[in-house]
């Protein structure tokens, strides 16, 4: 596998694809903690869990068939990189370089699949095949994800233009807040129940 151009600088400022997700659940959040500083007391609200789950059967899994599964020729496990073009920044769980050359992410996710998680988790891959494509000069074109909870169910996933601009504009937007811009609420309220900041947001 080539060597990545992941020359990071310490002044720059650099999101993650969870702090990007947990922006998705409510841009407010993201504000009332990051520009404003008010500390949050996640005990007290239901967590965003991407990111925070448990890879507790992983080391379980056989990782030569899921390999030849997918078409892998070699792998680097627990990658972190980072992307001086988007500024983003990540720990990649796998990263496999395919029969075809190009490079293709795959994470674990101790959960069962479910359609209304599955979107999030497109997005959360999408951002990291931007970070690889940056940090090696290379192309992604897929993604899969291994859900470990549905009988290690495999998910190969297509990252299309449509994805591809859709993770770009989510940077963007999460650094617009992050400069100052007052976000709307999410719009599903359910959300603001257990949330931290309902007593102050204007929802």
């Amino acid at each position: 596998m080539k060597s990545c151009q992941n020359l990071f600088d310490e002044f720059e400022e650099y999101v993650t694809p969870s702090e990007i997700i947990e922006f998705l659940y409510c841009p407010r959040f993201t504000y009332y903690m990051k520009n404003l500083g008010i500390r949050q007391y996640e005990e007290k609200r239901f967590k965003v869990q991407l990111g925070r789950e448990k890879h507790l059967d992983k080391q379980k899994e056989n990782l030569t068939k899921i390999r030849k599964r997918i078409g892998g020729v070699s792998k680097e496990q627990e990658k972190y990189l980072v992307s001086k073009k988007y500024g983003i920044k990540g720990i990649v769980d796998e990263l496999y370089i395919l029969n075809d050359k190009t490079y293709a992410p795959l994470d674990y996710k101790f959960a069962e699949y479910k359609e209304k998680n599955f979107e999030t988790y497109k997005i959360q891959m999408a951002l990291y095949s931007l970070i690889i494509e940056d940090a090696y000069n290379v192309q992604v074109n897929k993604f899969f994800l291994v859900y470990l909870r549905s009988k290690s169910l495999l998910k190969e996933i297509e990252f299309e233009d449509k994805l591809r601009k859709k993770a770009v504009k989510y940077v963007k937007d999460y650094k617009e807040v992050m400069n100052g811009y007052y976000p709307k609420a999410t719009k599903n309220k359910a959300r603001c129940i257990d949330c931290c900041y309902r007593n102050i947001c204007e929802n």
